[in-house]
């Protein structure tokens, strides 16, 4: 990283225009402006009433992807950066913006400190949403990883899957996000001389050439906690832990059988499938506040530690209060419920379903940062099909599709391609009969059978005099020709 942070240069040489970054305390609200990171991860900051003319800043060029492959790398290697926001600013303008800014900070409601959060930097790839701070938000707000063009989809037709198939059970969303997906997915593989079924969960990564891979996680009798897992050895209690809740209960130093890099990493259970996951604790994203309980700093330190977290008096979505035990989960990257884990895979997707049900019955307006106009929410809610625009993938690309609030499940559906609709042959309706028989299949209708018009619509009845009278009207019969 030292490579990509420019010391200041002498007053008297021309220098071109760089940023540096301000830098947010969340927990003092202290402004400062960033110098660099010492060598145990701890952020060099000096306040701006204390710069100094030739006090060198850390600077950082202006263009976007060299800037966001600097800050991905500089906050990886930051100890606690969920402590800190980071603004980019101009190197010239940094003191004032920096006093500028903590004027703000000192007077702003909680609720105006919150949109700051719209000019936070975050590093690129981070699997931290932007804005998530509650326990509502998990997975919802996450930004694109990859696009469908990317995937192999002739490997995927091999596994006995297409595009449109993954849609319809919901399972390209996780995908494209860079998670595996939420429910377990039958594939058949076909070896020619034998033909294997099974039940999976899919995930697309990036491999060393650059290429999207498609890996398949399959289902473990149960996880092997016997060996190590990347360097580390179990203790009777990390087996107690995952067995019991799924989620090991603490960080711990694994090794990146590649690199040999050693990352502090939180472990989990996948519960579908009982594979043992990893997730950096640098990546932890605590929520401030879960269920209506705003969390202080021990609470969110217990979590940050992967430790459980027992809640009183939270509020569910139907106005309940409830108790709960809350912990983060390496598999699903997001601080969760704890509930009965012990479960067989198919029990545990089949009871996610149903406390989904039972705790998350409302629709939600907001659907990754875009907002429902109430003509959209109302058919949403109602369960229609709902055309979105003007969402935004990682890269910045805009795209659209299609949301269906699923009842049973009380989640959103998402479809690029609008879902397939059975067709309802149209069929007239009781007021309509008579119009339809009279005009167009010729039948007689007591009520009006004089009248010379073609029926509106709904008419059983004459509408007018004229009509009335036609109605009347009887003629007699012509007698014979003399």
């Amino acid at each position: 990283m030292e490579d990509e942070i420019i010391n200041a240069q002498e007053p008297n040489e021309l220098k071109p225009a760089t940023d540096t970054l301000l830098v947010l305390n969340i927990h003092t609200n202290q402004v400062e402006m960033v110098k660099g990171i010492d060598q145990d991860g701890n952020l060099q900051k000096v306040p701006p009433q204390e710069k100094k003319d030739n006090e060198p800043l850390i600077r950082v060029d202006k263009h976007g992807d060299l800037f966001s492959n600097f800050f991905s790398n500089f906050y990886r290697q930051l100890k606690n950066p969920t402590h800190f926001n980071f603004f980019k600013v101009s190197e010239y303008d940094a003191v004032n913006t920096a006093k500028d800014l903590q004027k703000y900070v000192d007077q702003a409601s909680s609720e105006e400190k919150e949109k700051l959060k719209d000019y936070e930097v975050l590093p690129k790839n981070n699997n931290n949403p932007k804005n998530q701070n509650t326990m509502d938000n998990n997975t919802e707000n996450q930004e694109y990883r990859f696009q469908p063009e990317q995937i192999d989809w002739k490997t995927m037709e091999k596994f006995g899957l297409n595009q449109e198939k993954l849609e319809k059970m919901n399972a390209m969303d996780a995908l494209l996000r860079g998670f595996k997906t939420n429910t377990l997915i039958p594939i058949t593989i076909n070896l020619g001389t034998a033909v294997s079924k099974m039940d999976v969960r899919l995930s697309l990564q990036t491999g060393d050439t650059g290429r999207v891979a498609v890996h398949l996680h399959g289902i473990r009798k149960e996880p092997n906690l016997n060996s190590k897992f990347l360097g580390h050895e179990f203790t009777d209690e990390d087996k107690k832990n995952l067995k019991e809740t799924g989620n090991m209960g603490r960080v711990v130093d694994l090794i990146n059988p590649k690199t040999d890099e050693i990352i502090r990493s939180v472990i989990s259970r996948d519960r579908l499938t009982n594979e043992l996951v990893a997730y950096r604790a640098e990546y932890m994203k605590i929520p401030d506040e879960i269920k209506g309980i705003r969390l202080d700093e021990h609470q969110k330190q217990t979590l940050l530690e992967g430790r459980p977290l027992y809640l009183e008096g939270m509020t569910s979505k139907k106005g309940e209060l409830f108790d709960a035990t809350v912990q983060f989960n390496a598999d699903k990257r997001y601080v969760e419920f704890l509930f009965n884990n012990n479960q067989t895979p198919q029990q545990r997707q089949q009871h996610n379903q149903q406390q989904t049900q039972s705790t998350d019955q409302e629709a939600p307006k907001i659907f990754r940062g875009k907002e429902l106009d109430d003509s959209q929410y109302e058919k949403f809610k109602a369960g229609q099909t709902v055309y979105v625009d003007g969402l935004t993938d990682a890269k910045g690309k805009a795209y659209q599709g299609y949301i269906t609030f699923n009842k049973e499940t009380s989640k959103t559906d998402f479809s690029f391609t609008h879902p397939n609709k059975l067709k309802e042959k149209a069929k007239p309706s009781e007021e309509h009969k008579a119009q339809t028989a009279v005009n167009t299949q010729g039948k007689t209708n007591e009520a009006t059978k004089n009248v010379k018009e073609p029926l509106e619509s709904k008419q059983q009845q004459p509408a007018n005099q004229q009509q009335e009278d036609q109605q009347k009207k009887v003629r007699k019969p012509r007698g014979p020709k003399l």
